[in-house]
């Protein structure tokens, strides 16, 4: 007889209403598939990273979002967010016309990407177009961490 053992490598799939609980749901997510999957390690900065990309989506644009957890061979996560805007902000965007400058350290506010450069291992982002014909399009921002 021949047993199936799981696999190592997995995705979890979530669309976001634009509303302000979205981080939230976000975490709480992230925070179950974790623990279900035995990566309660890496929770807390996954469902932080997590919280600051979802909460800029919902802040910045007028769309739902989704999110997208993946395992990655070598115990490597995969955060991946969606929303309706096509403009990368920094430090996800590579060419100088696609950037929004990153916050301040002393900021206010938008402090939250910048919390991605310093905890993720990688990120990066890529615009998928849209404008006014075509909203849907938008742009795919993206980190990881462990392993």
């Amino acid at each position: 007889m021949r047993t199936v053992s799981p696999s190592d490598t997995w995705v979890y799939a979530l669309r976001l209403p634009h509303d302000p609980r979205a981080a939230r749901v976000a975490r709480m997510t992230v925070r179950s598939v974790l623990a279900s999957h035995g990566r309660a390690e890496v929770s807390e900065t996954v469902e932080l990273l997590t919280s600051e990309m979802v909460t800029n989506s919902y802040l910045h644009t007028h769309g739902p979002a989704s999110l997208r957890l993946t395992a990655l061979a070598g115990g490597r996560l995969r955060v991946g967010v969606w929303d309706s805007d096509p403009r990368i902000p920094a430090p996800f965007g590579r060419p100088p016309r696609d950037r929004v400058p990153i916050a301040p350290v002393h900021a206010d506010r938008g402090r939250g990407l910048r919390l991605v450069a310093e905890y993720a291992d990688s990120w990066g982002g890529v615009s998928l177009g849209g404008g006014t014909l075509d909203r849907r399009a938008g742009k795919l921002l993206w980190f990881e961490t462990g392993g």
